[in-house]
């Protein structure tokens, strides 16, 4: 008996054919040229008439022949498509991630969505935001984020000076010069937050998928190792629609 996985690889070639062949039926139909024929002959009046050659055109294509053929090409199709969708059904198997079955005898066709959808997750999961690395977080309670610990830095300010170069004499103006002083004035107490995950929570979640990853395409080999039955449908649908 054939087994489900060999029945999906000869199913895309069958219908891109079926497809082919069908148009072309559609076509040579719409050539009235070649569905029409004729005989003639010709019978002079008088006997010493003068004579004609018969003419003749046989008819090329014949509408119940392309039907025949059609119905032959699209039974096998309908069979194939037939069979693997009734072996879908019945195709299970189950998802074991080290040793323990995650997910008990699952449908082919819920597999191949798992798949699909995996493969979008790992993608999401590859791309989350990681913790700064030059930086020492712990997580906070209080804010439900990551933070570092406490930097204390100062706070100055320029505060101007006067340094008198030359005292005030009777005759002159004392010589003042103005410079700028950096003076404390407090401290800044800096706590950093960040909403990202610490890159070995990032690399554990990647884990994870790629086992679920691997599970599920062993499970699809498993399933599509089925064997199936041949379905024979195609000969009820087209002796019901061309009887």
């Amino acid at each position: 008996m054939p087994r489900l996985n060999q029945i999906i690889a000869v199913e895309k070639g069958i219908k891109s054919q079926t497809m082919r062949e069908l148009t072309d039926a559609h076509h040579l139909l719409q050539k009235e040229s070649q569905l029409a024929g004729i005989s003639r002959t010709y019978r002079p009046r008088d006997e010493d008439g003068e004579q004609y050659p018969p003419e003749s055109t046989r008819v090329q294509v014949k509408t119940q022949d392309v039907i025949r053929r059609t119905t032959d090409l699209l039974t096998r199709l309908f069979d194939v498509v037939a069979t693997k969708d009734y072996a879908n059904c019945e195709a299970k198997a189950d998802v074991v991630v080290a040793g323990n079955v995650l997910l008990e005898k699952v449908p082919v066709s819920y597999l191949l969505f798992l798949e699909k959808q995996l493969n979008d997750l790992h993608t999401f999961v590859k791309k989350l935001p990681v913790l700064d690395p030059s930086e020492t977080w712990s997580f906070d309670n209080a804010s439900d984020s990551y933070a570092t610990e406490a930097i204390q830095t100062i706070k100055t300010k320029k505060i101007p000076r006067n340094h008198v170069k030359a005292e005030a004499t009777e005759n002159h103006p004392a010589q003042v010069e103005v410079y700028y002083e950096d003076v404390v004035v407090g401290n800044w107490r800096t706590i950093k937050y960040s909403g990202a995950l610490p890159a070995a929570r990032v690399n554990e979640l990647l884990a994870r998928v790629e086992l679920l990853q691997e599970a599920v395409k062993f499970a699809c080999e498993a399933a599509n190792n089925y064997e199936v039955s041949d379905q024979k449908v195609g000969k009820t649908i087209f002796d019901f629609l061309f009887a």
